[in-house]
């Protein structure tokens, strides 16, 4: 596994997965299930497509195997120190190479990339899949970079309701976020979860990505 030692803003260090070496940067944030085969893939794609790519080891190496035990490693988490801390010093180190960075993430790091993107300085551009943190972590109104979300219509967990007050605060302090939904289940770009993924939506969601990250970073 191509692992790698990041530098915390506070002097600590923190494993991450790196992928990719040429091209802007991009961190990106795992799901609640942690450093899994399925979020390294994706930062394997996304180095084929041409970012240089680190995910935040946020578990420090634990894995989850079911719902349960996601959510209690989710909730063991300290949310800013992960953010303020693993993923800013990733954003550092990628931006440490004169290029620009992004940041990109899916459920709870969709979460987390909206706190990286009210909370974090050095960031470019934000891609959001279905994850929206408490406003106490990070408030969206204070999101001033290029952003970019992806919304599932049948999500219990990240509703409707709620990628609908993400998108008004951020418009009503005159912010103009690209906020895509799609008729799907949460977590749908996963082809890992055969009973939530949805190919078309997934690619279509996918092209979106790459389109704006090439934009906004490039």
């Amino acid at each position: 596994m191509p692992m790698h030692e990041i530098t915390r803003p506070d002097g600590g260090r923190s494993p991450a997965y790196r992928a990719g070496d040429e091209g802007p940067g991009l961190v990106l944030i795992q799901e609640w299930w942690g450093l899994n085969a399925q979020i390294q893939s994706t930062a394997e794609r996304l180095a084929e497509a041409g970012f240089q790519v680190l995910v935040p080891d946020l578990y420090r190496g634990r894995l989850a195997a079911s719902g349960e035990e996601a959510n209690h490693l989710m909730s063991g988490l300290d949310f800013v120190d992960a953010c303020d801390q693993d993923i800013a010093g990733c954003v550092a180190q990628l931006g440490a190479q004169g290029g620009k960075v992004g940041v990109m993430g899916f459920c709870m790091g969709g979460a987390l990339t909206v706190a990286a993107a009210a909370r974090l300085s050095g960031l470019h551009a934000a891609v959001c899949f279905y994850g929206v943190p408490p406003r106490e972590l990070a408030d969206p109104a204070r999101i001033a970079i290029p952003f970019q979300g992806h919304f599932a219509t049948r999500d219990d967990w990240c509703t409707p309701a709620v990628a609908a007050q993400l998108e008004a605060a951020m418009r009503a302090t005159g912010r103009r976020p690209e906020i895509h939904h799609y008729a799907a289940d949460h977590a749908f770009f996963n082809a890992s979860r055969p009973e939530v993924f949805d190919a078309a939506c997934a690619e279509q969601a996918w092209q979106r990505s790459l389109a704006f990250l090439r934009q906004y970073l490039a």
